[in-house]
């Protein structure tokens, strides 16, 4: 699939997604999202604001799910996430939340992706996670 195609699947099964997050590349099993950093994704703290631990593991299960759909067409948005494993490694800046995912194995059953996360204008990992998908069942 292309990116407006998977627009067009997330307006109908995800209505809103758009407002926050963003497709930016599709590669082959690779994609490249974006978290806006405003509202209800920043976390203010006592060393400034952050994109909050919540917001990194959307933006995380979102590139797998992508990544997914972009695979295996339409169908793909029946899979659903059986396991997120995130490393926090650094605090992010208040800024867009850039997300690089790698689809490690895509089988009947089951989907695993890599993602690692970094903050706009540096690239020095602030997250990184491991996502599994069950896929729907064909037929």
């Amino acid at each position: 699939l292309t990116i407006p195609e998977i627009d067009e699947i997330l307006e109908e099964f995800a209505p809103g997604t758009r407002d926050s997050v963003v497709i930016d590349a599709l590669g082959e099993r690779t994609v490249a999202v974006r978290m806006r950093a405003a509202g209800a994704q920043l976390r203010p703290g006592m060393a400034g604001d952050t994109v909050s631990g919540p917001s990194q593991m959307v933006l995380a299960d979102f590139a797998v799910w992508v990544a997914v759909l972009a695979e295996v067409g339409p169908a793909g948005v029946y899979a659903v996430t059986t396991h997120l494993s995130m490393d926090f490694l650094r605090r992010p800046q208040p800024v867009d939340l850039l997300g690089e995912c790698h689809l490690l194995k895509l089988g009947r059953r089951l989907a695993v992706g890599r993602v690692v996360l970094r903050s706009e204008g540096d690239d020095r990992p602030v997250s990184h996670a491991s996502v599994t998908y069950a896929m729907a069942p064909s037929g």
